[in-house]
């Protein structure tokens, strides 16, 4: 298992936040019940950077909580079957599934944890495991499927312990 964490920014979040991050990732994975070793990498930034990097990949200009970019396309989300014969999806080296990248914004977690009355470790956990379900596959741009990610999310967190 192979997972990346940059930190780019001189704003700090006093939580261990590289063990969160491993915990959502590897309870995300087990979760969604993927049979395969993976790589993740998760990029934490400011404002400034990720609303450049909203701007440039969704044409959004404005900072924003989290950014997913998969890696692999799912035939329907978490359909790791449809994966098998496909060799872009896994690392050439360590033989890893791709899973893709995660950019998340220090600021917003500080803002948001405090907005909606939890605490950072719940709220970078809760972005985590949203992300890492569009990195499966998942969207939320229906109910039904906003409803599927929300459940899904807080299973990942209760499993962990990470509740509100």
């Amino acid at each position: 298992m192979t997972i990346g964490i940059e930190y780019e920014t001189e704003i700090m979040l006093d939580i261990a936040y590289e063990d969160i991050v491993r915990r959502v990732v590897l309870a995300a994975i087990e979760y969604e019940h993927c049979p395969y070793e993976a790589e993740v990498n998760v990029l934490f930034t400011d404002n400034l950077s990720i609303a450049e990097i909203n701007r440039e990949y969704r044409e959004i200009d404005a900072p924003t909580d989290v950014l997913s970019f998969p890696a692999s396309d799912y035939e329907t989300p978490a359909d790791f079957d449809s994966l098998e014969e496909r060799a872009d999806c896994f690392h050439p080296e360590t033989g890893e599934l791709l899973l893709g990248d995660i950019v998340l914004s220090v600021e917003k977690i500080l803002s948001q944890a405090e907005e909606y009355g939890h605490t950072r470790e719940r709220e970078l956990g809760f972005l985590v495991a949203h992300s890492m379900l569009h990195l499966f596959g998942y969207d939320h741009m229906a109910d039904g499927e906003r409803e599927e990610m929300e459940r899904r999310q807080e299973a990942i967190l209760e499993g962990i312990g990470l509740t509100r």
